[in-house]
């Protein structure tokens, strides 16, 4: 069955793909020197990771639609390239609006593509092995930063931050382009050859709800809830990393670079080990200490100084961070069917998206209000972590009742 099809091929391209996609997370690297630059306020700058990261939903949904229609290798290849050239034009803008529409749409919707087409296309392709492949993928993505932060803050020193997009987006315009000729569509209702789905899965597995249906059911709303809080704290990081490691905790420009670079490291990891994880001890369980984890290490960053709080710190909001963005993907098709993942999927990522919008802007306003402190910025945070536990204890009792009416 399918022996021309070698489904590892498939996700190591993918995997490529969103490589660079996700080089979104080393948007702090850039992010004060291009202020620096240009002499547009960082509220200015910010305001185009805000629009990358929320504009998600609008290519996650009509990406995924594409996907469930057949069309995955057009939608991959078509979001990739015009992701990269969205990164390489940021090189060339000279005002607010344009830097909008390089990074902030032309990114934002070439990644949403990308991502959903891809993501939507692993999934089906292991179907034995979710957890795990959704992990490999994403973390892809949670990966990006370790190596785009580094190089990016080089080229940043050696010339400016104008040359660092320039540089790196012609480089993934290459890569882009070589890996999109290695992407398959997963055959429909495709199985790995020697496996069989549990009897439970294969006694459930034809309830496909199309998203008008996901939308009445009582899950949907705890599941996108979650995402957004489990989301929040992670983004706020992601799009702060560096501001708050020079300014809380006295670290040089290149030094804080290399600790979005851990971040991003544990991101990548986090994407892996949870979703390993949650395929063997069940997604709310994993949820559950996730949650967990993200409140303590957000209570470290206010009460440890020095590198070492900061480490602990940004690694465990990393991993756990990598977790809700691999185990997110597997709870939609779990509840809602293979079918529609993709349009499913995308309407959930809302849940990212409002995280996106929201977070960069609580961090850099109370930041600013506060001499550059970020402490009132991880309370809130930590409040909302809170808020994710009972949500998944929650979900974890709905989905144990099997209440999906």
């Amino acid at each position: 069955m399918n022996k021309s099809l070698n489904r590892w091929q498939v996700i190591a391209a993918s995997t490529a793909i969103l490589l660079c996609t996700g080089a979104v997370y080393a948007f702090s690297v850039f992010a004060n020197p291009l202020s620096s630059q240009t002499g547009w306020t960082m509220p200015q700058i910010m305001m185009a990771f805000t629009i990358n990261s929320a504009i998600g939903p609008i290519p996650m949904i009509l990406g995924g639609y594409l996907v469930d229609k057949g069309f995955v290798k057009w939608t991959i290849a078509l979001g990739a390239f015009v992701f990269a050239l969205g990164f390489f034009l940021t090189g060339f803008v000279s005002s607010p609006i344009m830097l909008y529409l390089t990074y902030g749409l032309m990114a934002g919707l070439g990644q949403g593509f990308a991502y959903s087409g891809a993501l939507s296309n692993i999934l089906r392709l292991f179907p034995d092995k979710r957890g795990l492949a959704s992990g490999i993928l994403t973390a892809g993505m949670g990966f990006a930063a370790v190596i785009a932060s580094p190089i990016a803050s080089y080229l940043i020193q050696s010339h400016d931050a104008k040359f660092a997009f320039r540089a790196i987006g012609l480089a993934y315009l290459i890569i882009v382009g070589l890996a999109s000729f290695f992407i398959k569509p997963a055959p429909a209702g495709y199985k790995p050859e020697g496996w069989e789905p549990p009897a439970q899965i294969q006694n459930n597995g034809s309830i496909n709800r199309n998203w008008l249906q996901m939308l009445k059911t009582p899950v949907f709303y705890i599941v996108i809830s979650m995402f957004f809080v489990g989301a929040f704290s992670g983004l706020m990081i992601a799009s702060q990393a560096s501001p708050i490691g020079q300014t809380m905790f006295g670290l040089a420009p290149a030094t804080a670079a290399l600790y979005v670079s851990l971040y991003s490291i544990s991101n990548s990891s986090g994407r892996l080990i949870w979703g390993t994880v949650s395929d063997k001890i069940g997604r709310s369980k994993t949820l559950m200490i996730i949650f967990s984890v993200v409140a303590f290490s957000l209570f470290i960053l206010t009460i440890i100084p020095g590198q070492f709080g900061f480490s602990l710190g940004i690694i465990g909001l990393g991993i756990c961070f990598g977790g809700v963005m691999g185990v997110f993907p597997s709870i939609v098709m779990e509840n809602y069917g293979p079918a529609n993942q993709g349009v499913n999927y995308g309407i959930v990522f809302t849940g990212y998206s409002l995280a996106a919008f929201f977070a960069p802007r609580v961090a850099v306003q109370m930041a600013a209000a506060n001499n550059g402190n970020y402490s009132q910025a991880f309370y809130v945070a930590i409040a909302l972590s809170l808020v994710g536990l009972v949500l998944s204890v929650l979900y974890s009792k709905i989905s144990k009742k099997g209440v999906q009416k």
